[in-house]
This record gives C-alpha cells, sequence and structure tokens, in this order.
C-alpha cells in the first residue's frame, strides 16, 4: 500500500503542474505539499528530517539573496559598458565568452543571477530577434550545467549534495565537481563554440530581444522566499520516495536510466533529482542520471529555473525555444552517452 501511494504522489508530482495552470504558478507550494504527503505516507517524520529541511535550503538561499542584491547594483554598468565590450572582443568572440563564462560563474553567483545577467545583457544587445533566441538558450544550457559544480549553483545540486552527504560517497561541497568537473567543462565549451559560430559578425539594426519587466526589491525578497520552499519541498520528496528509490530506481541501468531522465525537459531537473537520486545508487547511475537531467534541463523552457526567467523576461515562445533546443539536446544527449560509456 505505502509504494502504491507513493508511485501515486509520483504521479501527480509529474502530471499535474500539466493539467492545472495553478499548480505550474505555485509549484514551489505544490511540491511542498506532495512532499508532507510522501514524508507522512512512509512515516518518516522526525526531528532529523525536519532539522534538514530547514537548515539544507539556507546556504543556496543565502547566496540567491546576496547575488540578487549586488546584481541590482551593478545593472546600470553592464548596460552601459557592453557595446564597448563588443568592440574589443567582437562580437564572436564575445557571444563565445558570454555563454562560457555565464556557465562557469553560475556555480558561484547562482543559476538564477546568472539568468538575470543574461537578460540585462540580450536586452543591450543589438542582434536580431532570431540569432538573440539562439543565444539565450545555448547560454541557458550553459547556466545549467556549470550551476551544477557547486551546490549553491542551484537547486538540483543543493539537493544531489544534500541526499549523498552520507555513505558512502559523504558528498561535501565539491562532491559533484569532482566527479563531473570533465562533462560540464566540455559542455560549456561546447556551448560557447556553437555561439561563436551562429552570432554573426555585425550588430543588427532590427529589434531584438527586451525584458518585459523590471527587478525590483520585492521581486528579490520574494524569489529568495521561494527558493528557500522549493529545496526544502524536494527534500521532504526526496527522502519520501526513499522507499520507491531502494526498491525500484536504484535497480535500473545507468543507461536506461539516462534517457528516462530526458523527462526533466518538461518537469524541472531538480524535481526529478529529488525523486530518484540516493546513496544506493553507484556512481555511474549518479553520473548518468544527473548528466541526462542537465542536457534535457535545457531543452524546453519548465526544464530548468534559468529557461523559465530568460523566457519570462524576454518574451521567448515555447515554440521558439523547442526549435532549437530540442535539436541541440538530442545531439548533445547523444555525444555524451557515448562519452559516459567509454569513461565510467
Amino acid at each position: 500500500m505505502m509504494i502504491a501511494a507513493l508511485f501515486l504522489i509520483l504521479i501527480i508530482v509529474l502530471s499535474l503542474p500539466f493539467i492545472f495552470k495553478k499548480a505550474e504558478e505555485n509549484l514551489e507550494l505544490f511540491l511542498f505539499i506532495m512532499g508532507l504527503a510522501a514524508i507522512s505516507v512512509t512515516s518518516q517524520w522526525s526531528f532529523h528530517i525536519i532539522e534538514e529541511a530547514l537548515v539544507a535550503p539556507i546556504k543556496i538561499t543565502v547566496a540567491v539573496l546576496i547575488a540578487g542584491l549586488l546584481f541590482r547594483e551593478l545593472k546600470g554598468f553592464i548596460g552601459k559598458n557592453l557595446e564597448r565590450t563588443i568592440k574589443i572582443t567582437g562580437l564572436r568572440f564575445f557571444s563565445f565568452l558570454l555563454v562560457f563564462f555565464l556557465g562557469l560563474l553560475s556555480s558561484g553567483i547562482t543559476a538564477i543571477i546568472s539568468a538575470l545577467v543574461l537578460v540585462e545583457i540580450i536586452t543591450h544587445l543589438k542582434l536580431d530577434k532570431e540569432h538573440e533566441t539562439k543565444l539565450v538558450i545555448l547560454c541557458c544550457f550553459s547556466i545549467g550545467f556549470g550551476s551544477a559544480l557547486t551546490p549553491i549553483g542551484e537547486p538540483l545540486s543543493a539537493i544531489a549534495t544534500a541526499k549523498l552527504k552520507d555513505a558512502p560517497y559523504f558528498a561535501g561541497f565539491w562532491f559533484l565537481a569532482a566527479h563531473l568537473w570533465f562533462y560540464i567543462i566540455s559542455a560549456l565549451f561546447i556551448f560557447s563554440t556553437i555561439a561563436l559560430y551562429i552570432s554573426g559578425s555585425k550588430l543588427s539594426k532590427e529589434a531584438g530581444l527586451k525584458e518585459q519587466s523590471g527587478e525590483t526589491f520585492r521581486d528579490i525578497l520574494a524569489r529568495t522566499g521561494k527558493i528557500y520552499i522549493f529545496v526544502m519541498a524536494l527534500i521532504f520528496l526526496g527522502t519520501g520516495f526513499k522507499p520507491l528509490i531502494d526498491n525500484y530506481i536504484a535497480l535500473i541501468s545507468p543507461e536506461i536510466l539516462y534517457w528516462i531522465n530526458t523527462l526533466s525537459a518538461v518537469l524541472d531537473n531538480a524535481t526529478v533529482a529529488s525523486a530518484e537520486i540516493s546513496p544506493g545508487m553507484s556512481l555511474y547511475q549518479i553520473k548518468s542520471a544527473l548528466i541526462a537531467l542537465l542536457i534535457s534541463g535545457g531543452m524546453l523552457i519548465p526544464g530548468n529555473i534559468p529557461n523559465i526567467i530568460a523566457a519570462n523576461k524576454l518574451g521567448i515562445k515555447s515554440k521558439d525555444w523547442a526549435k532549437f533546443g530540442i535539436p541541440l539536446g538530442v545531439v548533445v544527449l547523444g555525444f555524451y552517452f557515448i562519452v559516459l560509456l567509454f569513461l565510467h
């Protein structure tokens, strides 16, 4: 009965945000309720889990708040110096640097702030709409990968690190970086190189993408609170789903798990990670699961937080994102599937 109830909760988590818009718009609260349900069904309530849920989100939440406040102060500086920077580097090399360093820096300034920096740069960049859309998608792929290097980068890395902190992995701050750095850094180079070739060498006179709404202090505080609740919800979900993970998901081969995780193209990859990553998995399984989540998370707008922020603020439509994001993601998925087979 317990396993059946967990399967039902998992189906609700994976499907309800697509059926009811209210669940999608209030995803943090929805996942929090589902997490409470999973913990209750499995009778895992304890002081330890409550303490973990309250403490674990603090690092990433504080990082988001501080980075958000700093970005608010530096926002004008970005706009003023963008044109001068492009004149020095050239448009192609600027695009390469933008994609690479936004991805790399996202592990420290968080994926959310990297996405906001991206929005500010794109707003002032003078490319045509099609090229700017492709550049945004490449940047979001890069941010999704780069932010996984540390647990303060994004909810996925925070959850994965928290769930692997006990035996046999004893995951610390640099655990994911130590095991995934090759895949992540190589991916940043791939996305940056593509950006270099698609950007062209001249600025356009056509209207490009523009930020739809500004960033207020209230927005910063609201986003910080949502991230805290989101990570707390994922911890409850991950703990609640542990019997399901141990009995079923941990037994799936890494190769099959890799392709199952393409599901994160339509569902936030941190949510999927919370439902399947566990210390009972082999390192190869963990790598396969996380790499697939990171790639698939960039293919469609709902797959990752940076996509959602950039698309909403710049007015990018789902079909425009999918037109470039899906083919790119499929190719990269195939490439890293082969790489993982040879390097595991």
